[in-house]
């Protein structure tokens, strides 16, 4: 049998959004032709790729997971390897997993407006074709997080290591380890390293702010005695997004009250309010970045039994024991994990190009969080800062669906967005170092619909399955 070339549409990624974008196309459009492409060689995204100890959910699974596969599992923040394995039974359960070319690594995609259809090019140099494209790779680079270039890294006699690589080889038994940062990966890895550590040291230039929330959802456990498991996950679903989305807008419009709830929530998991006010004190008003959720207050509870501790203070260089600070104190360390974040790329990192001319991706308007002004046939998926993935990704893939439904029932073949003025805000709006490092890669977005992207689920949920696909963008039929 001869592989097909061209399809209807090429989705990019199989991690949990692009399975997602599969089984939502085969739902709506089940004459469509597709492929799933997938530069590793397993489904999974990023829950394949991470792999360091304790790798885990920030966000509670009821909405992570996909609304149409319940969560059935009794962990609420679950571990990589259950999330994967989810992934997996999704795709496998939906014949999803046929549709995904492992190993197909997209390096470049060109549009053809004479032929109104897309080449994506592959890192081993074949080429596919197709007449919508849909980049479902997330925003970071799967090839290396970000790495700072450390004075006197050469001198240190033990062994760095990052997070995104980590090195299945690596003995921490009884070492002394010291893990750079203060974001979701190193208030994971902490606690799951301290037990077996001789001692664990976080350090950090500047205090994150945390929350503890149960590993279990007691509320969606009774649901779950009562109710078969899709209403009890769609109850449960529901409670959590009210929730989030409260407690996130309660932080924005009442800062100091959301800062002294999370204040005293860390006293009370350390009994020291002295040590809170030193390590667990940002400078930032919440969600100015994103929130760390710490399951069972895990970290707290490593910090009081003396197996884990925090330092605040900027690294002077390494030297052959550890890392001396600028306080002049040397960390002794035999390993050191750089927690340090992630290198953001857009579209996945391909290269993007209309008739040969290469799109500046950070030059173009975001029409309605998912597509680029200017350039047809194509969208990308980026979830909410605020909130689960999932939830914004769902719904990017129900607008894909519905654009195209609309594409057929008037014989377009084009959908390009128009170019607007835009007011230059980052499309994602967070104050965190590895964000801020790669806004000029994203498109920016404008101050009205549908040039702006709220960060907002409720309202989202609400106005996105009624949006006017055909606003602010121009249609063209097949050619003749």
């Amino acid at each position: 049998m001869v592989a097909m070339s061209h399809f209807d549409v090429l989705i990019i990624g199989a991690g949990l959004s692009g399975v997602g974008a599969a089984w939502r196309l085969q739902e709506s459009l089940p004459g469509k032709t597709y492929a799933v492409l997938e530069a590793r060689d397993a489904i999974g995204g990023t829950w394949d790729l991470f792999r360091y100890p304790g790798v885990r959910s920030d966000s509670d699974m009821f909405t992570l997971s996909y609304p149409f596969r319940p969560w059935t599992d009794t962990q609420s923040l679950a571990s990589g390897e259950k999330i994967r394995k989810y992934i997996q039974d999704t795709a496998d359960e939906a014949g999803i997993t046929a549709h995904i070319r492992f190993g197909a690594k997209v390096v470049a995609a060109d549009w053809s407006t004479p032929d109104s259809r897309w080449t994506v090019r592959l890192a081993d140099g074949s080429e596919l074709t197709c007449s919508f494209l849909y980049a479902c790779a997330g925003y970071y680079s799967y090839e290396s997080g970000y790495q700072p270039d450390f004075p006197g890294l050469a001198d240190f006699t033990g062994r760095l290591v990052h997070p995104q690589s980590w090195p299945a080889d690596l003995d921490y038994r009884g070492k002394r380890v010291v893990v750079i940062g203060s974001g979701a990966t190193a208030v994971t890895l902490v606690p799951a390293m301290a037990p077996d550590a001789a001692h664990v040291t976080m350090l950090q230039r500047s205090p994150t702010y945390l929350t503890a929330l149960p590993p279990r959802d007691v509320i969606a456990d009774a649901l779950r005695r009562v109710l078969p498991a899709k209403p009890a996950n769609t109850i449960a679903r529901a409670k959590n997004i009210l929730l989030t989305q409260g407690f996130y807008q309660l932080a924005r419009r009442r800062p100091q009250r959301v800062r002294k709830v999370l204040r005293a929530m860390a006293v009370r998991g350390l009994g020291d309010a002295d040590y809170v006010d030193k390590h667990f004190k940002p400078r930032y008003d919440p969600w100015d970045q994103r929130l760390c959720v710490i399951p069972g207050g895990d970290l707290y509870e490593e910090i009081r039994a003396g197996r884990a501790s925090v330092v605040t203070d900027h690294i002077d260089r390494f030297v052959p024991s550890g890392i001396r600070l600028r306080s002049g104190e040397v960390l002794e360390a035999d390993v050191v994990v750089s927690a340090t974040g992630l290198q953001l790329v857009a579209i996945g990192g391909i290269e993007v190009s209309v008739d040969g001319e290469v799109v500046k991706i950070g030059e173009r308007a975001a029409y309605r969080g998912l597509m680029l002004s200017g350039v047809p046939n194509l969208a990308y998926c980026i979830g909410y800062v605020n909130a689960s993935w999932t939830l914004r990704a769902d719904l990017s893939h129900r607008y894909v669906c519905r654009l195209l439904r609309h594409m057929d029932r008037h014989g377009y073949a084009v959908a390009r967005p128009s170019e607007p003025e835009v007011q230059g805000r980052p499309l994602l709006d967070l104050s965190s170092g590895y964000v801020q490092r790669a806004l000029d890669l994203f498109p920016r977005q404008g101050d009205r619909a549908p040039w702006i992207v709220r960060q907002n689920y409720l309202r989202d949920v609400i106005t996105t399955p009624r949006a006017d696909v055909t606003r602010d963008m121009t249609f063209e039929e097949v050619p003749s």
